[in-house]
């Protein structure tokens, strides 16, 4: 892909992430992963990145459950890290962190989101959820403003899915669209996509339902997917060249760090322990949220609810997954931006 700018259960962790003198320590954070199921792919990459930060961290223990990319597991495990962590994560999915947002809503709890980007996850629960990752209806900006600064005035089909993750971003694409001219139909799942003429194409299911629609895809000028943000995309698809991805996060796209580990380093480090290969968002964006998380610990001194909660929407900042500023209403994302990549 382009613009990289480097060369190509339950487990528990202890470690010692640079910290400065005066902030807390001996922190707990613990955090539900699919390890198992569907999302497992993802949950892994997750628990890696997850573990590359908590070797290079002070006084910090991780504790990662399977949370086997089930609802109702993922509520059991969320219950049980919550009775002896300092500090809770989210899962992996706006599926799931649908479910963590209600629980911690249940229990009083924050939960710092780095795996749900579904717009009605972000601000369902005020007080209790503070997401790392865009929203899902500004995931189509950056390739929509990609075509209208090629000129390109052919119709833009979306294809969405079938979860409410995919809609959002469908509707997204739709607004963008219509304020650069751009026409737009959306498609169902199963729709019939044109068999010839110039049209464009973005698909924004499951990385399984993205696959699929490139594969019945016959001609578009441009593709892009969010499947083909994450690196897996090139090993199922016969040729992903001159195809677009849309992600949270691509090497050498970012700012330097304010807080927290830097960009370099964590590619670097995640690359000794993963065989060469370069990290996707995914995992970048767990650990943006566990460096937001602590660092918010820090400045309130205190992992209380409330005080976290304060500490979190007055914040604002970089991180090695980029901006970091939350709306103080809801606890939504509105600092970051998604970004655009384009296999080469």
């Amino acid at each position: 892909m382009e613009g990289e700018a480097f060369p190509l259960a339950t487990c528990h962790f202890t470690g010692t992430l640079g910290l400065h003198d005066g902030e807390m320590a001996s922190q707990v954070v613990g955090v539900p992963l699919s390890l198992t199921g569907r999302f497992a792919r993802f949950g892994e990459q997750a628990r890696l990145g997850l573990e590359v930060w908590r070797a290079a961290a002070k006084g910090v223990e991780l504790v990662v459950e399977d949370d086997r990319s089930d609802p109702d597991v993922l509520e059991r495990v969320l219950r049980g890290l919550a009775g002896r962590c300092d500090l809770l994560l989210g899962p992996y999915s706006t599926l799931l962190m649908r479910r963590a947002g209600r629980v911690a809503a249940e229990l009083d709890l924050l939960v710092w989101n780095h795996g749900g980007a579904g717009d009605d996850v972000q601000g369902a629960h005020p007080g209790h959820v503070v997401s790392i990752p865009a929203p899902a209806s500004a995931y189509a900006e950056p390739f929509v403003r990609r075509l209208a600064e090629d000129g390109e005035r052919d119709r833009l089909w979306v294809v969405p899915g079938k979860g409410s993750f995919g809609r959002q971003v469908a509707a997204g694409t739709e607004r963008a669209a219509n304020e650069r001219g751009i026409p737009v139909t959306v498609a169902g799942p199963g729709d019939a996509l044109p068999v010839g003429g110039s049209w464009n194409l973005l698909c924004c299911g499951s990385f399984e339902e993205d696959v699929a629609v490139i594969g019945r895809a016959v001609g578009p000028r441009k593709v892009c997917a969010v499947a083909a943000g994450v690196r897996a995309f090139g090993e199922v698809v016969g040729d992903p060249y001159g195809m677009y991805g849309v992600g949270q996060w691509f090497p050498g796209g970012g700012q330097g760090a304010a807080v927290g580990v830097s960009e370099r380093e964590f590619v670097t480090a995640y690359r000794e322990r993963a065989a060469g290969v370069v990290p996707d968002y995914v995992a970048v964006q767990a650990v943006a949220a566990a460096v937001v998380a602590t660092h918010c610990a820090a400045l309130a001194g205190s992992t209380g609810r409330a005080a976290l909660w304060g500490a979190a929407t007055a914040l604002e900042t970089t991180t090695l997954l980029g901006d970091f500023r939350v709306d103080p209403g809801s606890g939504a994302q509105v600092g970051h931006r998604a970004a655009l990549t384009r296999w080469s």
